[in-house]
């Protein structure tokens, strides 16, 4: 009796956390995970991510030009993260080079390409993927999957292990963590006293700036719809039908949601940039310490 009853409530609980999946999915199979609309969106965005990058490689395949303005447009956002962010922010490694030797290395680095490029998947993914995620609330019914800070907290700690991975490759496992410590001339007991501290504080560092990459990208976006959904909720207020501003304030609700929705187009695009932006300056700073 008491198997039968503990049985029961398992399967009661079981079924109060499961859910159904729609019919296209293969029907009422329970999971014990909840289908959200945000986790469909991210597998589009990531397949629209992966239709882009394998139809430009097979576009420049062999140093071919791109052909159409669609293609175009995709390889000026690539080329454009490439070389005014991912290059000149990471940079080379090498400094204090001659004048002799500047225009050889130069002529070196357009043949064989940047040191900077082996981090250019990453950040083009990083770019591209948060950028499909911020386009995908532009349509009716759907959303950004970036305005769920599980998300962004997803991308944010897949940029803090690329951080960690890249920086451990170059300067050895030890390395990067020590690293974080710059080189200071301190007496010795002194330096046995701060060195330690400081340690700590650049390691919470580290976390607290990818925590913050997590939040600013979920504030951003989500501010913008909360904008969008309160312009449209004075059309549905109670008060304007009963004073008869109806007529005055659907058409300027509407207008205002229509200039909302081209800024936040921009914003898409601005905020794609500046997570890659940053995650480019972290992956630098790991790669080149202090």
């Amino acid at each position: 009796m008491a198997a039968d009853h503990s049985s029961d409530v398992f399967h009661h609980v079981r079924d109060a956390h499961a859910i159904e999946l729609p019919q296209f999915l293969g029907g009422e199979l329970p999971l014990p995970f909840g289908l959200t609309k945000f986790m469909l969106l991210q597998v589009i965005a990531g397949l629209l991510t992966l239709w882009i990058f394998r139809g430009l490689a097979a576009r420049v395949e062999g140093g071919k030009p791109t052909t159409g303005r669609w293609w175009h447009f995709w390889e000026m956002l690539a080329l454009f993260i490439r070389d005014h962010v991912v290059r000149p922010t990471i940079g080379d490694g090498h400094h204090g080079h001659d004048d002799h030797h500047e225009g050889d290395d130069h002529a070196v680095k357009a043949h064989a390409g940047h040191p900077a490029d082996k981090y250019l998947p990453f950040v083009w993914t990083c770019f591209f993927y948060v950028l499909f995620c911020n386009l995908l609330g532009a349509f009716p019914w759907m959303g950004s999957p970036t305005g769920e800070i599980n998300v962004t907290g997803a991308l944010a700690l897949a940029t803090f292990v690329a951080v960690v991975i890249y920086g451990s490759v170059e300067l050895g496992p030890a390395g990067f963590w020590t690293a974080l410590v710059p080189h200071m001339d301190l007496p010795g007991p002194l330096k046995v006293i701060l060195v330690p501290m400081i340690w700590l504080i650049e390691l919470l560092g580290l976390f607290i700036k990818h925590g913050v990459l997590a939040v600013r990208l979920f504030a951003n976006i989500m501010a913008g719809h909360t904008v969008i959904a309160v312009i449209l909720g004075f059309i549905a207020m109670e008060g304007v039908h009963n004073t008869g501003l109806f007529y005055l304030v659907a058409p300027a609700s509407v207008l205002g949601q229509v200039a909302i929705g081209l800024l936040e187009l921009f914003v898409a695009f601005l905020q794609a940039y500046i997570f890659a932006f940053l995650a480019t300056l972290f992956i630098g700073t790991a790669v080149h310490p202090h």
